[in-house]
């Protein structure tokens, strides 16, 4: 039961006293919950999760009872990540319900049974359907749709095995009349767009592997003799988000080829994102970058960097008030970029809302890097001047070195440009952007090579580099001023990345091809004087709920976590890798103490190369009593079976334990099959993979994992800045 249902069920047997004052008698009366009005109480149970409202808040009382089947409550339902809900749940719920919801989520739900799915064609009413992640079948989703006249807008899965010639006429009927459509496809397919001619907003995520679990490859060949084809007559919004693989590429073009002949003349959301430094060119974007340019009512724009040039960017911009740009990894825009929105290249540019200028710089990570490739204060100062409505935004993977901007003073720090975006809720920083100067100390301990060793020198090992003991008293002096005129003028940040240069996940997903394009760790110095103190600073963000720090390896003892999350006592997302030095983990202390702390956290994941995963470490776990998800990586990492047992017994709302770590393969089968043979039961979304990080069938187990909880693992894709259209699973 949630908080808020706690709270509802205790209050009505406790009366809540409130003081209510007269001027003549100035007397006070008590008042309880059930003497609030129903439009009081309705408001409150709006926040109420459905599950909990029909299984618990319905059977305190009698008006609670006939309150929770108000209509207006029920209008809208949405079981998406109600891990608590089982077949027989959500069964009794839909059976409730049929009659009164016209919007339904079941998305992520992939431990609901086929049967369960079958319920659905009982909600006659439903305009808004979304099964992600659900079992559907090209049979089922038939009669499904042969059921929903009013549907209006879907999202689900096209699985292998689909077949649109399953597809019934009224099934058919019903696609033809859909306005929105939102399809991730793990197989070769168009799905049902073909049967879609009236689509307003197409949605697509490709998660298709280039190699089946049989080691035989994947070609989208079948699809060229296909007779139906997309045309997108109506089309207003299109985005697609695609996991790595020539597949899905192939695939993308596929689908825009009709682009290449006709754009839609409504269209004003054109969003894709495509992993990896060499994107597949698409010949049509200049005419399309045109198209979108000449309606002027364009409000989202995120293109590959080889689909768009300087000029093609100008004339798309030109005359628009867009709402979200990303220039991920587009470095031959950085000035086009910068004079659309500072010039008048765009009509309004307050309308900006998420701007992603990731790796955006002139020059991708080289050794020869120049002033002119680093961000700019006073750039950034006339960025928050002109869009001063900015909430999302994203600088990873560029850089910004104090020392070498003109003057030294607080007011040219890139962080007081930053400080200016007073409405930023979300932010991404790469580390060097937060330190005040270079610790010439540490630089040069790493630069004057032994005379003994002169010459025989070897070139440091790519995120391996370890911090040097003897700097610890250099690196706690180092000043967060400018971290602090961040903090004291963003207040409300509710989200904060944090990314040290060269940082890798051992486990990437959306990018595994960042390898290439980033630098060594520990090339950039600035960032290694970011230390514990900066994390310290954060306790001034008291909104802060998702927090995500990798590759900083000027963190030494951890002090500055605890002295965080003493204060950010509402967080709920928490994620840690490379912390330190990679070959002993030294801030193992703290990190208990701040674990203790963190009683709202949900979602916690911890990537070291050296994570001893003790009983120490699972009884400090234990502390966050939320805990949904937990996600443990660690390529030289040990684990106590018998606490991670006891972890899972003591907290009962984790559904999803994955870990990587060290060990051998039979006592990581071993604990995954002792876990799901005695938690499974209670917990009908329980996920458990525990595997060896380093095993040649580590591809095929994460296939494996529901796409709702794999992007949980890979929480370091810097998804800040991103528009709600490409937002995560």
């Amino acid at each position: 039961m949630s908080r808020i249902v706690r709270g509802i069920s205790e209050d009505m047997h406790r009366q809540i006293i409130q003081a209510v004052f007269d001027e003549d008698t100035m007397s006070s009366t008590s008042v309880g919950m059930s003497d609030l009005s129903d439009e009081i109480l309705l408001c409150i149970l709006r926040h109420v999760p459905v599950c909990d409202l029909m299984k618990n808040v319905a059977n305190v009382c009698h008006k609670l009872h006939t309150l929770c089947h108000d209509k207006t409550l029920l209008t809208n339902v949405s079981l998406s990540e109600e891990y608590q809900a089982d077949d027989v749940l959500v069964r009794s719920i839909l059976k409730q319900l049929a009659n009164h919801m016209q919007s339904l989520s079941l998305n992520g739900c992939y431990w609901l049974s086929g049967s369960t799915m079958e319920l659905l064609a009982r909600c006659r009413g439903v305009t808004h359907l979304d099964v992600t992640g659900c079992r559907i079948t090209s049979l089922r989703l038939s009669r499904l749709l042969s059921s929903l006249s009013l549907l209006r807008s879907l999202a689900f899965d096209v699985t292998p095995g689909f077949n649109s010639a399953q597809l019934s006429s009224e099934a058919v009927d019903s696609l033809s009349r859909l306005s929105e459509l939102r399809q991730t496809l793990l197989t070769p397919s168009y799905g049902v767009v073909p049967c879609c001619a009236q689509l307003r907003k197409l949605m697509l995520q490709f998660d298709i592997s280039d190699v089946t679990r049989e080691g035989i490859g994947v070609c989208c060949q079948l699809m060229m003799g296909q007779s139906s084809v997309p045309h997108y007559q109506q089309l207003e919004e299109f985005t697609a988000r695609l996991a790595p693989g020539e597949v899905n590429q192939t695939l993308l073009l596929l689908y825009l080829a009709v682009f290449s002949v006709h754009v839609p003349k409504r269209l004003r959301v054109f969003l894709v994102s495509i992993p990896g430094p060499n994107p597949a060119h698409w010949p049509a974007a200049p005419s399309l970058a045109q198209s979108l340019g000449q309606g002027g009512d364009l409000e989202a724009l995120q293109l590959p960097r080889s689909w768009l040039d300087s000029f093609s960017l100008k004339r798309a911009l030109e005359g628009n008030s867009p709402k979200h740009l990303s220039f991920s990894r587009c470095p031959a825009l950085w000035t086009q970029v910068f004079q659309s929105l500072l010039e008048g290249g765009v009509r309004d540019a307050k309308q900006l809302t998420s701007l992603n200028l990731s790796g955006i710089n002139k020059v991708l990570y080289s050794e020869c890097r120049s002033v002119e490739d680093q961000l700019v204060p006073e750039t950034m100062n006339r960025l928050a001047a002109g869009c001063s409505n900015i909430r999302q935004l994203n600088l990873m993977h560029t850089h910004y070195h104090h020392e070498s901007s003109p003057g030294q003073g607080g007011e040219t720090h890139l962080c007081a440009s930053l400080a200016k975006l007073t409405h930023l809720r979300s932010l991404t920083l790469p580390a060097c952007a937060l330190s005040d100067s270079l610790n010439t100390h540490q630089v040069s301990i790493n630069n004057t090579p032994s005379p003994l060793f002169l010459g025989l020198k070897k070139n440091p090992r790519v995120g391996l580099q370890n911090y040097k003991p003897d700097l610890e008293s250099s690196l706690s002096e180092d000043s967060t001023s400018g971290l602090s005129l961040l903090l004291a003028g963003c207040p409300f940040l509710e989200t904060l990345e944090v990314i040290g240069p060269g940082f890798v996940s051992a486990l990437p997903r959306l990018e595994p091809c960042t390898r290439a394009s980033v630098e060594p760790r520990g090339m950039c110095e600035w960032a290694r004087g970011v230390g514990d103190a900066h994390l310290a600073a954060l306790e001034a963000l008291p909104r802060l709920r998702r927090l995500s720090l990798a590759g900083l390896p000027g963190v030494l003892k951890g002090t500055g976590l605890v002295q965080l999350t003493q204060q950010c006592r509402d967080l709920r997302v928490l994620s840690l890798a490379n912390m330190g030095s990679l070959k002993t983990m030294n801030y193992s202390p703290a990190l208990l103490d701040s674990l203790k702390q963190c009683t709202q956290l949900q979602e916690l994941r911890l990537e070291q190369p050296y994570l001893n995963a003790n009983e120490s470490f699972f009884e400090a776990l234990s502390c966050c009593s939320r805990l949904q998800r937990l996600c443990l990586i660690s390529r030289s990492g040990t684990f106590d079976p018998l606490a991670v047992e006891n972890f899972m017994e003591r907290c009962r709302h984790v559904i999803m334990c994955h870990m990587f770590m060290g060990g051998t393969l039979v006592a990581c089968r071993t604990l995954q099959k002792v876990l799901l043979n005695r938690f499974s039961v209670e917990r009908s979304a329980l996920s458990v993979v525990i595997y060896p990080l380093q095993h040649e069938d580590l591809t095929l187990v994460i296939r494996d994992i529901p796409l709702t909880l794999l992007d949980r693992i890979t929480l370091f894709q810097s998804h800040v800045a991103q528009p709600p259209h490409l937002s995560p699973l």
